[in-house]
């Protein structure tokens, strides 16, 4: 079958539901009931939430317990280039006459009630899951957790609450507080939780749901600690010390996230060879990632060209601190947004590191952020900003004013997808 195969069903589904958030678990209980109930023939099941960090700790968990010779599933989202990247079936994605088919499923049982893109999507992954042998599946959130597609699960292995800040304020709320409520809407009773760096207010949702269910806390700074010492990663719970490589993820903000992992792994009873594969074989593309050679970095001419798909006030202060321990090189970014996030708050940290911003329109993004709107706020913390019509103008635009330059394509996983699949 032909790769539009798929790709004509996803579409059919983007139809049936004229709101493309909309947090309830009501159709997805739906159909998941007329499919069977597939979530309850899955292998055990580790289900991550977060703001910052979710994906980058999964990629490590899956490649830790990979490492230690497990058949791992594995269901995030956003994709950058295909649909296919969702979904990996005991290590390898899933292959294009496997997802047509569990998609075509779905469609038909669904038969035509109101349901969502993510919802029924959601469904579909569970269902292939549950129909080839694993040894683990890790679900990642896609928004929230209490009312999340993903959040069906009723006793899985573990759970994991990575770093939460503010983000998607209209559906989780404007406070710290109320985000992690719907964060913490994933711990169910009695099942341990790790849990990375929290800032107070977050902390303290957190531990008060975990008292309420008898969820054993597994906390960084308290259960376990994770840093960098003489160039190594240094992990230590109360079972001793791991002495490991700094993660092949580059970024400071990449120790914590391995932390996470490694606090998961010691939990399931992994041994250092897990621990050694977390951090030295995960692949998470489009995060902080240096571009191969192909028709972007083309387009460059030169320069040194990255791409990081954060977009929140969180990953803006994270990317600020790469950027800074980074060999001095003239730096310049190119920048697409949604509306919907904090402009300003990602932008502020990367001020005294980037040169000028040139912003862009994300490309078939109805939702993107007018050019020079995000120009202004980059105005406004203090960086030269202008517009280009499109990516390849900017990035010559910029080869042509600062040769050999560093330049970092930043501000939205969409604008990191199109990249990808444009760079070839």
């Amino acid at each position: 079958m032909s790769a539009a195969t798929s790709d004509v069903i996803l579409e059919r589904m983007m139809s049936l539901h004229p709101k493309i958030i909309d947090l309830t678990l009501d159709r997805v209980w739906r159909l998941l009931d007329r499919l069977g109930n597939p979530q309850e023939a899955l292998p055990p099941v580790i289900h991550i939430a977060g703001t910052n960090g979710k994906g980058s700790s999964l990629a490590m968990l899956r490649a830790g317990l990979e490492g230690a010779g497990l058949r791992v599933h594995a269901y995030t989202s956003p994709h950058l280039a295909r649909f296919h990247e969702r979904i990996r079936l005991a290590g390898d994605l899933i292959e294009e006459d496997t997802l047509t088919a569990v998609l075509d499923e779905c469609y038909a049982a669904n038969a035509g009630a109101p349901i969502t893109y993510f919802e029924i999507t959601t469904c579909a992954a569970l269902l292939v899951m549950s129909r080839v042998p694993a040894d683990y599946a890790l679900l990642e959130v896609g928004l929230g957790g209490r009312l999340d597609a993903t959040n069906v699960i009723a006793r899985p292995a573990l759970t994991m609450i990575t770093p939460l800040s503010i983000d998607h304020e209209q559906f989780l709320g404007n406070t710290l507080a109320k985000i992690a409520a719907e964060k913490a809407g994933i711990l169910k009773r009695g099942v341990p939780c790790v849990v990375g760096p929290q800032q107070e207010p977050a902390m303290e949702v957190i531990e008060q749901r975990a008292a309420r269910l008898g969820v054993p806390l597994i906390a960084q700074g308290q259960h376990w600690h994770v840093g960098q010492e003489h160039g190594r990663l240094v992990f230590q719970d109360e079972t001793g010390l791991v002495d490991l490589p700094l993660p092949n993820l580059p970024g400071a903000h990449q120790i914590e996230n391995a932390g996470a992992a490694l606090a998961a792994l010691r939990h399931l009873g992994l041994g250092e060879a897990a621990c050694t594969s977390a951090v030295t074989r995960a692949d998470w593309p489009g995060r902080l990632q240096r571009l191969p050679e192909g028709a972007i970095t083309r387009a460059a001419r030169g320069c040194e060209l990255w791409l990081d798909g954060g977009h929140n006030a969180s990953a803006g202060a994270a990317l600020g601190r790469h950027l800074a321990g980074l060999p001095a090189r003239s730096t310049h970014l190119v920048c697409g947004m949604l509306n919907t996030k904090d402009v300003s708050g990602y932008i502020a940290p990367l001020a005294e590191q980037a040169e000028s911003l040139t912003a862009i329109a994300i490309p078939g993004e109805a939702n993107t952020l007018p050019p020079e709107t995000l120009a202004e706020a980059a105005r406004a913390s203090g960086i030269e900003a202008t517009t280009a019509p499109g990516l390849t103008e900017a990035l010559k635009g910029i080869a042509a004013q600062a040769p050999g330059a560093r330049i970092l394509i930043c501000g939205s996983l969409y604008l990191a997808g199109h990249v990808l699949r444009e760079n070839g």
